[in-house]
């Protein structure tokens, strides 16, 4: 795809673009000598491309991570060749060449990649191509849930051939030469110590690989950080990865954004806030009470209710179809106004928290804000949202919002606080614009 894309460069320029803009390089940079120049800045884009970790083998990325990687390891290796044009101090017969063909390398790479994903798919999911056959020990609603995702995703590239409801190591090994086994799943711990030690010193006589679910103790360290102290070393379980630099990056770009955002929609605000004064007597913007990181702050969005929505909400109570939590939710409310029920629906009421995110009360991206009253219904479990700065959107937010259950809503937000990354917020930032553009559920 690479040698294609300079390819293409080369012959745009010389066939295509050469009418708007004459050719002075084809003498001395003819396309046999530029496809070996381009030759050696292949190699150069590889070896970004698996710094970047576009050839690791540990898990299958996403769609919109493959494209990112492949964007910033192409701009790092493009760059890399300007840097060397630059102190060899002798022009380039053409920028058209180094430009055109770090994009059409993106595109390439990125359409090549997604064919291959695309006959991986094929090949395993109709013949069972290059799959991983797994035997899942454990009779609880984990082992369950294990087995039946495998089942239903084919592509996956696993098959279950044994899901054993004990633990008994004849049973594990007959299964394991017949149908035959590469990878062990013990997806519960209620077994004797003694049998779960039999089963790994098995896997490992076998050459099998080897996996267990974590108990509740061992997720808990999954973040940690060793110190020492007069020589006694230390561990820190850390409640989330989002810590030095991390954090330092993400408040410049929610500084950033906050700024941007407040510029372009300035002359939206104005009209909005027109309308809703046209509408109804009242305030243009309603201050909620919110709860950021265990401190309380007031949320300001457009006021898409009559004045006195927040005291009637007792009244409603017996109609809130949130029963699974401590949410307030309920359809066609009557409190909402004519303008707010447009602004609901396109999301617009939500824009002035950019001024929110400005301050540093939230962040762009994180967990739900949430209400003062709902957190003291909070079980225990439940407070670990609170252990970074609530988001404008989130995790849960853009993955069915008021519409999940409040337990998987929490359990989201958990994973997002646990593997917090700069990846992770941009690729939620991207699916936050595509459901405002598609989704009409929050009127």
């Amino acid at each position: 795809m690479l040698l294609a894309a300079g390819a293409t460069t080369y012959v745009l320029r010389t066939e295509i673009l050469r009418t708007f803009r004459p050719v002075f390089f084809e003498f001395n940079l003819p396309l046999d000598k530029y496809l070996y120049l381009v030759i050696f800045v292949s190699v150069l884009f590889l070896v970004s491309y698996a710094i970047s970790g576009l050839y690791s083998m540990k898990a299958r990325m996403g769609v919109a991570e493959e494209f990112f990687k492949i964007l910033v390891s192409s701009s790092a290796a493009v760059m890399a060749v300007i840097v060397y044009i630059f102190l060899r101090q002798e022009l380039f017969n053409s920028r058209f060449l180094v430009l055109g063909g770090w994009f059409f390398a993106v595109i390439f790479v990125f359409l090549g990649r997604i064919l291959i994903r695309y006959l991986q798919d094929f090949f395993v999911s109709k013949y069972d191509f290059g799959i991983h056959k797994i035997m899942v020990v454990g009779n609880d609603r984990v082992a369950l849930n294990i087995v039946n995702d495998i089942q239903n995703k084919p592509s996956s590239g696993y098959r279950i051939v044994k899901h054993l409801l004990s633990l008994e190591i004849d049973k594990v090994r007959s299964s394991a030469g017949n149908p035959g086994v590469d990878e062990v799943i013990l997806a519960n711990h209620d077994y004797p110590a003694d049998k779960i030690i039999e089963l790994i010193d098995f896997c490992n006589e076998n050459h099998l690989v080897f996996k267990f679910v974590p108990s509740l103790n061992q997720t808990m360290t999954a973040n940690y950080e060793v110190g020492v102290i007069n020589g006694m070393p230390l561990i820190e379980l850390k409640r989330t990865v989002l810590d030095g630099w991390g954090k330092v990056i993400k408040r410049v770009l929610d500084v950033f954004s906050g700024i941007l955002g407040l510029l372009i929609f300035s002359p939206l605000m104005t009209i909005i806030a027109f309308a809703i004064k046209w509408e109804t007597e009242g305030p243009v913007f309603v201050r909620l009470k919110r709860v950021s990181k265990n401190k309380e702050f007031e949320l300001i969005k457009f006021r898409g209710m009559i004045e006195n929505a927040e005291k009637l909400k007792s009244q409603l109570a017996i109609f809130n179809e949130r029963q699974d939590g401590p949410l307030f939710k309920i359809k066609n409310d009557p409190r909402v106004t004519g303008v707010g029920c447009f602004i609901r629906k396109f999301r617009l009421d939500e824009i002035p928290q950019f001024w929110n995110i400005l301050k540093g009360d939230i962040s762009l991206v994180g967990p739900r804000p949430h209400q003062p009253d709902e957190i003291s219904k909070y079980e225990k479990h439940h407070k670990r949202v609170l252990a970074i700065k609530a988001g404008a959107t989130g995790l849960a937010q853009i993955s069915g919002s008021s519409d999940l259950p409040f337990d998987q809503e929490v359990a989201l937000d958990t994973f997002y606080i646990e593997n917090w990354s700069m990846l992770l917020d941009l690729k939620i930032i991207f699916r936050t614009i595509l459901k405002i553009i598609s989704d009409r559920s929050a009127v």
